[in-house]
């Protein structure tokens, strides 16, 4: 996306949807956010909607790590304890791997 043909106000806003719609359990708009905007909120010359941005941006890019430690924390305790969950274990997943009661 070329933010530069964006007025400043329509990158404020963008940044913004963007934060809103990644709080619909989308962290990867949270992602996505963080990514686009974070030249516009670190790296260019200051400007009035720049605070906003950068509030924004913070907030999208640690709601992202938080998502994705959490993401990793349950991958793992659950490719560890499957087995050991019984039938809890298989009804909570996509494919039952074979080979282990």
């Amino acid at each position: 996306m070329d933010l530069s043909r964006l007025s400043n106000d329509k990158k404020l806003e963008l940044c913004r949807w963007y934060f809103k719609v990644g709080c619909l359990f989308l962290p990867f708009v949270w992602a996505v956010n963080t990514v686009w905007f974070f030249k516009e909120a670190f790296v260019k010359p200051p400007y009035d909607e720049q605070k906003e941005i950068k509030k924004y941006v913070l907030m999208s890019g640690a709601g992202a790590v938080v998502w994705g430690i959490g993401l990793v924390i349950w991958i793992t305790v659950y490719q560890l304890q499957r087995v050991s969950w019984g039938t809890f274990g298989d009804d909570i997943s996509f494919i039952v791997p074979l080979g282990r009661p």
